[in-house]
């Protein structure tokens, strides 16, 4: 609350302008821009005293995945997630065209020159996107966390000091600024400055409800390079419905690098108590996945022994993170734009019900990576559970 309130203050006097958490377009905006100098470097000095009181959350250059969250109720989880950044202009005589790309192509983001996408048509925001939150009607929210990430580093090098502020605007609502409460992943090498960082929001989604979400101002750079522009964000939200079965949801992030041939990475869910036969779905948020670029799977063992690789129509099993935005190979919300091949950005739900059919009281989810690697941020599970 109080570092939301110092860069409120901030920006009352610079650059996009914020006023009770809404932001001012327009008129007001070039109203508010004529207050005295006096008056903003009041503002300015006072809040970086009181900066200097609330220190911004730890960046580590590996995060390993440990449980956000847990429940077992009636109930279950849903996710919006859109990415911020697609092609322009092919730069590679290789390469599939920009249009084909956005309509499935194979296609990696390097080859491409990738400039912001923007859906708000404001312009102090320079990249915004939009995706559909299906919340069921007389559901409660019981937790709600956005993540966000990308590289900062390809034509050009955005600040790291900005990784933790994104703007947030519920359905039909102004946007509100988000800022990051919990360790961040930040992790640079000779090609990328990647990282990713999340934030609470149950607050902010218990009262916006189901709808259209939009995310701008995300941190992430454009331009070309060898290894690519990639970012977006997803909103995962847990829910409680008393006409729904009991579930148990399980909400783990972290930040690993997943490199080809270098064992990959294990993620392990105990404490189940599904009973044979149970439907369960598990999401995954991914970074710098290629479509067509082969080697990455997510192979998923129950305590019984049974061992199943997941994927579907759109998600073949030894190219998973190929930047698409899917449930069960479909596209079953609306996102602007809905690019299919999301050019280094991965938001799937897959179906988990294969690997229960004998029960399970845990879980062991490994990935492996593709060729030229990928980065891992978010695993959501969602399985029955007894009555």
């Amino acid at each position: 609350m109080i570092s939301s309130l110092i860069s409120a203050k901030v920006h009352s006097c610079f650059d996009p302008l914020i006023e009770n958490g809404d932001r001012v377009m327009g008129s007001s905006r070039r109203i508010l821009g004529t207050l005295g100098l006096l008056s903003c470097l009041a503002l300015s000095v006072n809040a970086r005293m009181a900066a200097a009181a609330v220190p911004a959350p730890e960046e580590l250059a590996r995060v390993p995945f440990t449980q956000r969250y847990q429940a077992v109720q009636h109930g279950g989880l849903v996710r919006a997630s859109n990415s911020g950044i697609s092609c322009r202009e092919e730069q590679s005589r290789q390469a599939e065209s920009c249009a084909e790309a956005k309509k499935g192509a194979a296609g990696v983001n390097g080859d491409f020159e990738m400039f912001y996408s923007e859906v708000d048509k404001d312009p102090d925001t320079y990249n915004s996107t939009r995706a559909e939150l299906k919340v069921p009607q007389g559901a409660k929210v019981s937790y709600a966390r956005l993540y966000w990430g990308g590289n900062l580093r390809v034509g050009e090098q955005k600040p790291p000091q900005d990784n933790g502020r994104v703007l947030v605007a519920e359905p039909g609502g102004a946007y509100k600024e988000v800022l990051a409460d919990t360790v961040m992943g930040h992790r640079t090498d000779a090609g990328s400055d990647a990282y990713q960082a999340s934030a609470d929001v149950t607050p902010l989604v218990r009262k916006g409800g189901a709808g259209l979400w939009t995310v701008a101002q995300l941190n992430i750079a454009m331009g070309q390079s060898e290894v690519g522009a990639w970012g977006g964000w997803t909103l995962v939200v847990a829910y409680e419905h008393p006409q729904e079965p009991v579930r148990r949801i399980s909400l783990w992030d972290g930040f690993e690098s997943i490199a080809a041939r270098a064992g990959g990475a294990a993620v392990e869910i105990d404490g189940l108590d599904a009973p044979a036969g149970s439907a369960g779905r598990v999401g995954v948020v991914g970074y710098d996945g290629d479509r067509g670029v082969l080697g990455d799977s997510l192979t998923v063992t129950a305590d019984s022994g049974r061992r199943v690789s997941l994927s579907n129509g759109e998600n073949p099993f030894n190219d998973l993170m190929n930047s698409t935005i899917t449930e069960f190979g479909d596209r079953s919300f609306v996102r602007q734009p809905e690019h299919m091949n999301n050019l280094g950005y991965d938001a799937d739900v897959f179906d988990l019900s294969p690997a229960l059919s004998g029960g399970a009281r845990s879980l062991n989810f490994r990935f492996t990576g593709e060729s030229q690697g990928h980065f891992l941020g978010v695993l959501f599970v969602q399985t029955d559970a007894r009555r």
